[in-house]
């Protein structure tokens, strides 16, 4: 009786260290796939607007084609700060077809400073550790003139 009580507590020790064992492997991440939807930036997924007065807002198109074999689909589009918001499209993209991300820059009161802003882009696109795909915003905010428009300036 005693060793089938020992073996029985062999058997359920070892299946104990097996199951935490099981549990301490990483999920697997998204595996991009052969099929699976892709993003090409057609002009890059960084922009730089360079110098862009103060007042009005700033926009670029990133333009980009899916070149998997899968519709893309876009959830959601997300800036890292409140000044700067996107738009994506909200249906699929099919394989081979393009679409556009329109990101503004609000430059009003943030004049003589430079900025580096993100969207993040949440899809069905396989990415590493599945974190959004990043498109970035950058460049220098001018500040309005002092002198009024309309008012001449006496040499």
């Amino acid at each position: 009786m005693k060793k089938i009580l020992f073996a029985l507590s062999i058997i359920v020790a070892c299946s104990e260290v097996h199951a935490q064992a099981i549990n301490n492997v990483p999920k697997p991440e998204k595996v991009e796939t052969a099929k699976a939807p892709k993003f090409r930036f057609l002009k890059g997924e960084v922009y730089d607007f360079g110098k862009i007065p103060e007042g009005p807002s700033a926009t670029h198109i990133f333009e980009f084609k899916n070149v998997g074999n899968e519709p893309l689909i876009i959830q959601n589009a997300s800036a890292s700060c409140g000044c700067t918001s996107p738009e994506w499209p909200k249906e699929p993209i099919l394989p081979g077809k393009k679409g556009i991300i329109k990101v503004t820059y609000n430059t009003d009161g943030r004049g003589n400073q430079p900025f580096d802003k993100q969207v993040f882009i949440t899809s069905n696109v396989a990415t590493n550790n599945n974190k959004p795909y990043e498109l970035r915003i950058k460049g220098f905010v001018t500040p309005k003139s002092s002198v009024p428009q309309d008012v001449k300036v006496r040499k």
